[in-house]
């Protein structure tokens, strides 16, 4: 199999979705790791975690009054440092956030291959070896946080066929990997551009794990034909006249992620309205758990832009349940709430093949 397509082999890959008229669903989703210099090579030496304390701002002025719960996927610095656990296991006992997983392998034992770009997307790694750090951080974040993690997310979304099969071994139910419209491959990761940000069953019809993509999509008049033409306009030649910029500014074209790190409340509210438009039920909010501390993120680089970094969160979320009439769900409560519409689905297709 290629090692760019991120697909189980023979995957029965069906569609998520909600009840016929059910509310929109937002989800949000923290890729919980340790501070690194983003500008630098990978290094096993930053493991620093002080930023994980900085995360009761997005609940104190956010979260815990919208009823908002948040899913913490932690690497293994995260969830081997007492002081970090100590502050997620408060979130967690008191239910106000779910643990899941989330592997950057270079910081995650065993330390056998060579770091470098190319094997830090866990994808790249031999099976064996990434079978064996998602084992270990499994473990520990079982041990540590007093339940198995459910939900997975890849470090650099670099999931691949393998790491599908190894989560499904190890227990999970969700993974949360997937950025649709994308490709990594020029940097030696995995091709997304085929899916899309519609969340779906993946693997095998008796034990499948949901998809939830990263909500990313095209927004703009020329939205329906994006897939073909924005990566024309970041290729090289047309890179160069800045056309990609030039689609954005004009509203023809641009493609945004729902995230606040590089994007603004009314491009995030942009997209989710386009989705929404299109019949997407499910929307994924991400970031970085170092975002919410100023100087260890390009997104916020002082006090300032935390303040805007944590009010774009807020007016999204506000404007999600106020304007767009949608509700909060936890990841794993989606997964019911979605699992029970697919075992329904099928008994209703059971009954319908028996009356044929």
């Amino acid at each position: 199999m290629n090692n760019n397509d991120p697909m189980i082999a023979n995957s029965q890959n069906i569609p998520a979705r909600l009840p016929k008229g059910h509310a929109p669903v937002l989800v949000v989703v923290v890729d919980t790791e340790e501070e690194f210099d983003w500008t630098q090579p990978f290094s096993r030496h930053s493991t620093g975690t002080t930023a994980i304390a900085a995360q009761h701002l997005a609940h104190d002025q956010v979260f815990d009054a919208l009823g908002i719960v948040p899913t913490y996927a932690v690497d293994w610095p995260v969830a081997t440092t007492p002081a970090a656990v100590a502050v997620l296991g408060s979130l967690l006992s008191s239910g106000r956030c779910e643990i899941g997983t989330h592997l950057q392998p270079w910081v995650s034992p065993p330390y056998t291959e060579i770091v470098n770009n190319f094997n830090s997307y866990g994808c790249n790694l031999p099976r064996e070896l990434e079978f064996e750090k998602l084992r270990q951080l499994t473990q520990a974040i079982t041990e540590n946080f007093g339940r198995a993690p459910i939900t997975f997310k890849a470090g650099r979304y670099g999931v691949g066929a393998h790491t599908l099969e190894a989560i499904a071994a190890l227990g999970y139910r969700i993974d949360a990997s997937f950025v649709p419209r994308t490709s990594f491959e020029d940097d030696g990761g995995p091709d997304f551009s085929r899916y899309s940000e519609q969340p779906f069953w993946l693997g095998h019809a008796q034990a499948p794990l949901l998809e939830l993509p990263v909500t990313t999509g095209y927004c703009g008049a020329l939205r329906a034909f994006g897939t073909a033409l924005y990566p024309l306009l970041q290729s090289a030649p047309l890179k160069a006249l800045h056309a990609g910029g030039i689609a954005a500014r004009t509203r023809l074209l641009e493609r945004i992620r729902l995230t606040p790190e590089g994007c603004t409340a009314a491009e995030m509210k942009r997209l989710a309205a386009t989705l929404a438009r299109a019949g997407c039920q499910v929307f994924s909010l991400t970031y970085h758990s170092p975002s919410l501390a100023p100087g260890h993120t390009p997104y916020v680089r002082s006090p300032d832009d935390l303040r805007r970094f944590v009010a774009a969160i807020k007016e999204l979320c506000l404007w999600f349940r106020d304007e767009l009439g949608g509700v909060f769900m936890s990841v794993e409560a989606l997964h019911a709430k979605l699992q029970a519409q697919r075992l329904l689905d099928a008994r209703q297709a059971g009954v319908v093949a028996a009356q044929a």
